[in-house]
C-alpha cells in the first residue's frame, strides 16, 4: 500500500501514544475520502503487528512484517460488507468476536481494521460495543469513518477519537503536480477544493473521463445560460452518479455568491472564472442565495428519500430554476 508525505506527523503521534503506554485498543479515524486514512491505519497495523520494532518503524523483516506485507497475516481480520452489500449485519461481527477471543495464532497482537464503520447496522454496532468494551488481551480495532456523528454515540464513546486533516495545500498541490505532470495548475486546484483538500481524490477526479464529464456539465450550464433552457441538463444530472453532478452545480452556484460578494479569491471553481461570471450575472444575489439553497435540498431528497423519482424532482429542479433566470431583475 502506497505511503504519502503528508500521514507522517499523524503516523507518529499514533505510535508514540502506544510507545509511551498510552495507546488505545481502540481507534476511531475520522478522515474525508482521499487523504490516505487507509494506508494511515495499515502502517500503524504494521507497527502493531511487527515483532522487532524499530523505533517508529516496523522492522520488515520479522515473520509478523512479512505476512503483513503478503496481506496474509491471520490475525489482521478486516471487517466490511461482503461483496454486493452495503452493510455490515450482526452475524459478521459476532462471528468476528469468536475469533478475537480464541489465541493469536502468530502469538502477538490481533486487528480488526473497520474501512467503513457507517456500514455497521445498529445490531451489529451493538454487538461490536460488547467486544469494545471488554476486549481480548492485545487486541486492537481500527476504525474509519467520514460521519463520525452517523455512528451510535455509544461505540464513539468506547473509541479514541482521531481526526486526519487534509494537508495544507500548498503540500497536496505539491502532491499532486508530481502524480500528473501533464495538468494544469489552474485544474490541480480546481480539483483539489473540488475534493475538500484531499488529494487521492483530486488525483481520482482529474482522471480523463471523470474531468470530461465535468467539463461537459460546465459548457451545458454555459448553453442553458445563453438559451434560458435548462433542462437539456437534465441528461447530465440524471445519472447514477447524481451526488457528485450535484456537488459540483452546487459549487459553482456558490462560487456565482462569493463572485458577487467580491470574494472570487475563495472561489473552489477557478479554472471555470467565466461561467462563475456568468451565473453571478444571471441572478441577483438574493437569488442565486436561494437557488443554491434549493439544489441543496434537491440533493438531499435524493440521497435520504427512498424509491424517489430522481428524473421527475430533477426536472421540477431545472423547471424551477429557469423560472428564477426569467425573473432575474
Amino acid at each position: 500500500m502506497n505511503w504519502y508525505p503528508w500521514l507522517n506527523h499523524a503516523y507518529r503521534q499514533l505510535v508514540e501514544f502506544h510507545q509511551q503506554g498510552r495507546g488505545h485498543h481502540a481507534i476511531l479515524l475520522h478522515a474525508h475520502e482521499g487523504t490516505g486514512a487507509d494506508a494511515l491505519l495499515y502502517g500503524l497495523s504494521r507497527w502493531l503487528m511487527c515483532q522487532n520494532k524499530q523505533g517508529l518503524k516496523s522492522c520488515g523483516k520479522c515473520h509478523g512484517c512479512h505476512l503483513m506485507l503478503a496481506e496474509t497475516h491471520s490475525d489482521w481480520h478486516v471487517l466490511a460488507p461482503e461483496k454486493g452489500k452495503n452493510i455490515i449485519g450482526v452475524d459478521a461481527v459476532r462471528q468476528l468476536s469468536e475469533k478475537l477471543y480464541e489465541h493469536s495464532q502468530q502469538g502477538g497482537a490481533k486487528i480488526v481494521w473497520l474501512p467503513s464503520a457507517e456500514s455497521l447496522t445498529d445490531a451489529a454496532s451493538n454487538a461490536l460495543l460488547k467486544t469494545l468494551e471488554e476486549p481480548p488481551q492485545n487486541t486492537y480495532f481500527l476504525l474509519r469513518c467520514q460521519h463520525p456523528t452517523n455512528l451510535l454515540a455509544t461505540l464513539r464513546s468506547r473509541c479514541f477519537y482521531y481526526f486526519l486533516p487534509a494537508p495544507e495545500n500548498s503540500i497536496g498541490l505539491y502532491w499532486l503536480k508530481n502524480q500528473l505532470p501533464s495538468v494544469s495548475s489552474l485544474d490541480a486546484q480546481t480539483a483539489l477544493r473540488l475534493s475538500q483538500g484531499a488529494p487521492l481524490a483530486a488525483e481520482k477526479l482529474l482522471q480523463t473521463e471523470k474531468w470530461h464529464q465535468r467539463n461537459s456539465l460546465c459548457q451545458a450550464i454555459t448553453q442553458a445560460l445563453h438559451n434560458c433552457d435548462t433542462l437539456p441538463l437534465l441528461p447530465l444530472l440524471n445519472r447514477d452518479d447524481v451526488q457528485q453532478s450535484l456537488h459540483w452545480l452546487i459549487s459553482l452556484l456558490s462560487d456565482a455568491v462569493k463572485y458577487r460578494q467580491q470574494v472570487q479569491h475563495y472561489c473552489v471553481n477557478q479554472d471555470q472564472q467565466a461561467l462563475v461570471h456568468l451565473l453571478a450575472s444571471a441572478q441577483s444575489a438574493e437569488r442565486l442565495v436561494s437557488t443554491v439553497d434549493d439544489w441543496i435540498r434537491c440533493r438531499h431528497q435524493l440521497l435520504s428519500v427512498v424509491g424517489i423519482n430522481r428524473e421527475l424532482l430533477l426536472t421540477e429542479q431545472l423547471l424551477n430554476w429557469e423560472k428564477q433566470l426569467g425573473l432575474t431583475q
